[in-house]
């Protein structure tokens, strides 16, 4: 049985050198990623509005990224991670019954290390740690189908990134995890029927609330250390029981996918072969009379009409989690970007139309596939003169069979930071994630301050 010992065991087995170079390499690629996702969030209404709350707090100990200002690191933690979470284009892990997004860690991560003035090194180290639990608590823990938010895992991984950051002993360790783990968990209602802003939110109120555990357990404050196994404790409550196989050489995060579309992570196969299929026969929408989508079962369930209608689209958080309004702009627009979910693209006729004719359906075989480690997508479009187009997809670029290159990580990030820094500063911030091991948490926070 899985227990707060294990786990701050594991905290401190993971060490720099004993990671591989191929994980080392896999993370500065999701650090690198997830910046570039960060920074290309700035500005937006709900992004602001957490930025507002957590300066009005006060605080100077962390840097709020391409914000002038600074918070506590509680408060850095909750904004930084809303920045990397809100636009939906984070990375993901693809377990059969969650699907996590352990780049919401890297916002704690660089706050925290930021107010401890760690070491590169140690950032790397503590990101491992946070990939690694996540990776095995999505696989062997799923708390989906029980009601309750992926956030939920979050919240334990970033008070066990924390802690290592904070350099918390033993028994401390297991204080963190045990009060992260104890008093918040999310519910999944978050994400079910009408979507609303909350939902790019919640992982920074996680991330919040698993650097506040780890700072309390810091100040000597006791946790329960029973979180997993007590009576009416986590798996009796939330998981059901389970065990995690936590490895120091931290290699879940060679199972990451990273997004290639702004777009829900199920939908990133389907939006791929659409736009292929668009781009391939130089498809008229306003001739497409049916979009048919044949998927797996966690797809049809969360952005397929499986926890609400997804027809009905007015916002950002309705759009990019719903697979008729992300097919429909995707085969009118050839891209599904930032630009695919302004308020008056949403709202926009073509797209409205086209949104209700897509029908999404569920194949067993594919959802066995997904198992198997597919992201599989079988498409087929219909033209009002009986013309008809298919694809069928196992993946996308981005997926872990599939992984990007280090020059597409860039050619992702630039657009994304190009509205905060020009040219020659994204270049510095490439090369010091590059670089980190020799580096230091400030010479990154500096280019990001």
């Amino acid at each position: 049985m899985t227990t707060t010992t294990e786990i701050a065991e594991f905290v401190q087995t993971v060490e720099y050198d004993a990671l591989p170079e191929s994980v080392i390499d896999q993370l500065k690629r999701r650090l690198l990623d997830s910046v570039g996702i960060g920074l290309g969030a700035i500005g937006e209404e709900p992004v602001t509005a957490v930025r507002d709350t957590v300066t009005r707090e006060g605080g100077d100990a962390a840097s709020l990224w391409a914000a002038g200002a600074t918070a506590s690191p509680a408060g850095a933690a909750m904004y930084n991670t809303t920045l990397t979470r809100y636009l939906d284009f984070m990375d993901s892990f693809l377990a059969p019954g969650e699907t996590p997004h352990p780049s919401d860690n890297i916002g704690t991560i660089i706050a925290i290390g930021e107010a401890v003035d760690a070491t590169g090194e140690e950032l790397i180290e503590a990101t491992a740690v946070a990939y690694e639990l996540q990776g095995e608590l999505a696989w062997n823990a799923p708390v989906r189908d029980r009601g309750f938010d992926h956030v939920t895992h979050t919240v334990i991984t970033q008070a066990a990134a924390a802690a290592a950051l904070l350099d918390l002993d033993h028994e401390a360790i297991r204080d963190a995890v045990g009060i992260a783990g104890t008093a918040h968990n999310a519910l999944r209602v978050t994400r079910t029927g009408g979507i609303n802003e909350w939902k790019g939110i919640a992982a920074g109120n996680a991330a919040r609330n698993g650097a506040y555990a780890a700072l309390l357990a810091d100040d000597g404050m006791e946790g329960p250390k029973n979180l997993f196994e007590g009576q009416k404790g986590w798996q009796q409550t939330i998981s059901g029981a389970f065990e995690v196989d936590l490895d120091p050489a931290c290699r879940r995060v060679e199972d990451t996918m990273a997004k290639r579309y702004v777009a829900e992570t199920y939908a990133q196969s389907a939006v791929e072969g659409v736009i292929e299929l668009a781009d391939l026969n130089d498809i008229d929408h306003e001739a497409v009379t049916e979009i048919h989508l044949e998927t797996f079962h966690g797809a049809k369930l969360i952005i397929g009409g499986g926890e609400g209608d997804r027809h009905e689209v007015e916002t950002k958080a309705q759009a990019d989690h719903s697979l008729p309004y992300m097919l429909a702009a995707a085969l009118i627009d050839r891209q599904m970007h930032n630009a695919q979910y302004e308020p008056d693209r949403i709202q926009s006729s073509d797209v409205q139309r086209l949104l209700r004719t897509v029908t999404v359906e569920e194949d067993p075989t594919l959802t066995e596939r997904f198992e198997n480690g597919e992201m599989p997508a079988v498409i087929d479009i219909e033209l009002e003169d009986g013309t008809g187009y298919h694809v069928e997809k196992d993946a996308f670029r981005g997926h872990p069979t599939d992984p990007m290159s280090w020059s597409e990580i860039e050619e992702k990030f630039h657009p994304m930071a190009a509205n905060v820094y020009e040219q020659e500063h994204r270049d510095q911030i490439i090369e010091t994630v590059k670089t980190l091991g020799s580096k230091t948490t400030a010479d990154l926070t500096a280019l990001l301050a």
